[in-house]
């Protein structure tokens, strides 16, 4: 990052991220979608990649699944709007089925390349907690592919400083079928936050 010492904020690197072309996911997205939140959030949560409907708004977690991480936050008492919301992947990887958008999960290559900018909102965040929302986010988060049900809901300590916390990606939950099953994954998403709001708590 040595290369771009100019990008010390977060409106700095918006800018900045609107010209990646890093990978060729840039082009057929409709735009780049960069995080969102306090510059000084002490929680940062990291998903896989934009969906149809942050493509279309230019903003992370506001289709279905961001509907799930903000009740889930609240259910486990954290305030949305005190969190940095991302992405792993900036740009909507899909395919065409019809007229239809259909999510394409992100390579190994595509999140390498694109971990560059989360480098940076972590360096100028500082978030205290990193939560990793799916493999995709731990890979970029940690620079390793971990098995989610391996670390799941423990806090672990990040080079540089802060700490990550792996759960699963609220889409996961909206694809589950079954509603007793849905309530129980649903739950668990939830006790994984309320780790990260006890431990902010203590560290208070």
């Amino acid at each position: 990052m040595s290369d771009q010492p100019s990008i010390k904020t977060l409106k700095a690197l918006r800018e900045a991220e609107e010209k990646c072309t890093r990978c060729p996911l840039y082009k057929n997205a409709t735009q780049v979608v960069p995080g969102e939140g306090p510059a000084r959030a002490r929680i940062m949560m990291v998903g896989e990649q934009p969906g149809d409907q942050e493509d279309k708004k230019g903003k992370p977690f506001v289709g279905p699944a961001g509907g799930i991480l903000a009740k889930a936050l609240a259910d486990a008492g954290i305030e949305r709007k005190t969190v940095f919301v991302t992405n792993a992947v900036k740009h909507f990887k899909f395919e065409l089925r019809g007229k239809r958008r259909l999510h394409k999960r992100p390579n190994a290559y595509e999140i390498d390349q694109c971990r560059w900018w989360l480098d940076f909102e972590r360096t100028i965040v500082r978030p205290d907690i990193v939560v990793a929302l799916g493999a995709t986010a731990v890979r970029s988060v940690s620079g390793r592919p971990f098995t989610i049900n391996r670390i799941r809901g423990r806090l672990l300590p990040l080079p540089g400083g802060g700490k990550m916390l792996a759960t699963v990606h609220p889409s996961y939950i909206l694809r589950i079928e079954d509603e007793a099953d849905k309530r129980v994954q649903y739950k668990r998403l939830v006790a994984d936050l309320k780790v990260c709001a006890r431990a902010l708590a203590k560290a208070a």
